[in-house]
C-alpha cells in the first residue's frame, strides 16, 4: 500500500519532480525526517535513480525550514566524490522542480546503487566478523574523506545503505538530517558494525524491520560479543566505544575507527586461515575427533619444507643434466665440422628421416609455457557509443585502435563533469568472432578519467542492456584493466563515467590506443 502524502499516494507508477521521475519501488522510510526512499526511473535520461522524497505540508513553516536545510546539505554533498557514496545528481525544492500540490517539500536525486538491502542481508544471519570489519572499513574511508572536507554524510539509518555486488557498503540515499553532526556519522559507523555482527540496531530511529539492540539496566548497550560469542573482543569493544558518548574510552573520529578496523580485520583473517589449515591437515581419530594441538601444525611445516627441498633438488638435477647434454652435443658438433661426417647423438624416430649428410639438425626446442593471456585481438570495428546524443568525434573513433599511439580519439570538451550533462560517453568495439576477453590495456592522455568495461549482446544497445564486467582509473600513459573474470562476447564498450581535466579547467578524455587480451 502506498504512503499517503499531501498531494496523493506515493505508490509505484506515480510521477514526481515536474513529471520526470516515475516511482518504481520503495526501499525504506527515515521517519526522523519524513524521508521516503525510492527507486525511480528518470524519463529524460532513461536511467534508474535513487530518490529521497521529503514528505510534508508546504504550509508547515517549521517542516519547510528543516527540509530546506536537508536540501542545502545534499546540494553541498553533490561536489563530493567517493566510491562509498552515491553521487548526488540533482536537488529539487519547492518552486524549483517540486510543486506544492505534490505533497513534497523536496527531492534529492542520486545515482542508483546496484546490489542488495542491508536490512535483507542481516535478516538472514549476522555477518562474519572479518567481513563485517572490511565492509565498515570501506564506509569509514568515505566518512573520513567527507569529514576532511567538512561534510556530514548522514548515514545513521540502515535503509539508506546498500551492499554493492563487490561486497562494499555504500550510502545509496544521501540526505543528512538538518541537525546531523560529524559525531553522528562516527556513531553511525559503530551502529552499522553492531548491526552486521548482531542483526540489531543500536541507535534511535531505526526501521521497524530491525530489532533494537538490548541495553543493560545502567543504560549502556549490551556488547555484541554477549549476543554472538564468536565476535572478537576488539571488534565488540570498538562497536560499543564508537556508539556511546560517555566515558574516556570512546572513539570520536573515523580515522581512529579505520586504524582499529584494519588491525582487527587482518588478525581475524589470519585466525580463520590458521583454523582452516589446521582443520585440513589435522588427523582424525576413529570416533571423528579432530586433534588441534600444535604438533600437527609443526608436521605440516616440516612436510612443506621437505617438499620444497625435494623440488629444488629435482630442478637442479634437471638443469645439470640439460647442461651436460648440451655440452656433449656441442662437442660432437665441433668434431664433425673438423674431422668428418656429422654424428647423430640421438637416433631418429621411425617417423622422422635422418637429415642429409653435412646438414646439421635443428636445435632441440623446449615446449613453450602456457601464457595466462593470449595474443592481442584486434576489433573489426570501433565506433562512438553515445546513447541519446551525438558528437564526440565519431569520425576519429577508429584512431583508438589503429596501432598508432600518435593518433587518438577524444571526447568533446565539457564545462561540467559527468553526470551533470549526461551519464557518460564511450567507444563500442566489435570483433569478427566472439572472444574470451580477460584484460584491456588503455593508452590514455587524460589522467583522472574513470571507465567501466561493459559487455553487450548487440552493436547498438541501450546502456541498461549492457553489463559491467570491469573498470578502473586511467593514468597518463598505459593503464591495465583486468576484468572481474574472463568474459565471452563479440561487443564490448569502454564507458567513460568521469572525464579528465585539462589545464584550462575543461573536462575531456583522450584514448590513444586500446589493446584487447583474451584469456590464454
Amino acid at each position: 500500500m502506498g504512503i499517503r502524502a499531501q498531494g496523493g499516494s506515493l505508490a509505484p507508477g506515480r510521477v514526481v519532480g515536474d513529471g520526470r521521475y516515475r516511482l518504481l519501488a520503495q526501499f525504506g522510510v527515515d521517519e526522523r525526517a519524513a524521508a521516503h526512499l525510492w527507486r525511480a526511473r528518470d524519463g529524460q535520461l532513461k536511467r534508474d535513480v535513487a530518490l529521497t522524497l521529503l514528505v510534508g505540508d508546504p504550509a508547515d513553516a517549521e517542516a519547510a525550514r528543516l527540509a530546506r536545510r536537508t536540501l542545502e546539505r545534499a546540494a553541498h554533498a553533490s561536489k563530493f566524490g567517493h566510491g562509498g557514496v552515491a553521487r548526488v545528481l540533482d536537488v529539487l525544492s519547492l518552486g524549483s522542480g517540486v510543486t506544492s500540490s505534490e505533497g513534497l517539500l523536496g527531492v534529492v536525486v542520486a545515482e542508483w546503487t546496484k546490489g542488495s538491502d542491508l536490512v535483507d542481508l542481516v535478516a538472514q544471519r549476522p555477518v562474519a566478523p572479518a567481513a563485517a570489519a572490511r565492509m565498515v572499513q570501506a564506509l569509514a574511508e568515505a566518512v573520513d574523506h567527507a569529514h576532511q572536507n567538512g561534510l556530514v554524510l548522514g548515514l545513521d539509518h540502515p535503509q539508506r545503505l546498500r551492499l554493492t555486488p563487490d561486497g562494499a557498503l555504500k550510502l545509496a540515499f544521501p540526505g543528512p538530517l538538518p541537525e546531523a553532526t560529524l559525531r553522528d556519522d562516527v556513531k553511525a559507523l559503530g551502529a552499522v558494525l553492531y548491526l552486521l555482527l548482531t542483526g540489531r540496531w543500536a541507535l534511535p530511529g531505526g526501521p521497524a524491520a530491525i530489532p533494537a539492540a538490548p541495553h543493560a539496566p545502567t543504560g549502556r548497550v549490551i556488547p555484541p560479543r554477549s549476543l554472538v560469542p564468536t565476535v572478537p573482543v576488539e571488534l565488540s569493544s570498538l562497536a560499543v566505544r564508537t556508539i556511546e558518548d560517555g566515558g574516556h574510552g570512546g572513539i570520536r573520529t573515523s580515522a581512529a575507527i579505520l586504524r582499529v578496523l584494519d588491525q582487527v580485520a587482518e588478525a581475524e583473517e589470519r585466525t580463520q586461515l590458521i583454523k582452516a589449515v589446521g582443520e585440513e591437515e589435522a588427523p582424525a581419530e576413529a570416533d571423528g575427533t579432530v586433534w588441534t594441538t600444535k604438533k600437527p601444525v609443526k608436521d605440516v611445516a616440516r612436510r612443506k619444507k621437505l617438499a620444497f627441498g625435494v623440488t629444488v633438488l629435482v630442478v637442479a638435477t634437471v638443469v645439470i643434466l640439460a647442461w651436460g647434454g648440451m655440452m656433449l652435443i656441442n662437442l660432437f658438433q665441433g668434431e664433425s665440422k673438423s674431422s668428418g661426417p656429422q654424428i647423430n647423438v640421438a637416433a631418429p624416430s621411425s617417423s622422422q628421416a635422418p637429415p642429409p649428410s653435412g646438414q646439421q639438425p635443428p636445435p632441440a626446442q623446449q615446449p613453450p609455457s602456457s601464457p595466462a593471456l593470449g595474443a592481442a585481438v584486434k576489433p573489426s570495428a570501433v565506433a562512438v557509443f553515445n546513447p541519446g546524443s551525438k558528437g564526440d568525434s565519431p569520425g576519429r573513433a577508429k584512431n583508438a585502435n589503429d596501432g598508432d599511439p600518435g593518433t587518438s580519439w577524444k571526447t568533446d570538451e565539457y564545462d561540467k563533469q559527468f553526470p551533470v550533462l549526461k551519464d557518460g560517453v564511450g567507444l563500442v568495439v566489435t570483433f569478427k568472432d566472439p572472444i574470451n576477453l580477460s584484460q584491456l590495456k588503455i593508452d590514455a592522455g587524460s589522467p583522472g578519467s574513470k571507465v567501466e568495461i561493459r559487455s553487450a549482446d548487440k552493436k547498438n544497445p541501450k546502456l541498461d542492456e549492457t553489463k559491467v564486467v570491469g573498470g578502473g582509473d586511467l593514468a597518463a600513459g598505459e593503464s591495465t584493466i583486468a576484468l572481474q573474470q574472463p568474459q565471452q562476447g563479440q561487443y564490448f564498450i569502454i564507458w567513460i563515467t568521469q572525464l579528465g581535466e585539462d589545464e584550462d579547467g575543461k573536462f575531456i578524455t583522450e584514448l590513444k590506443e586500446l589493446t584487447f587480451l583474451p584469456a590464454g
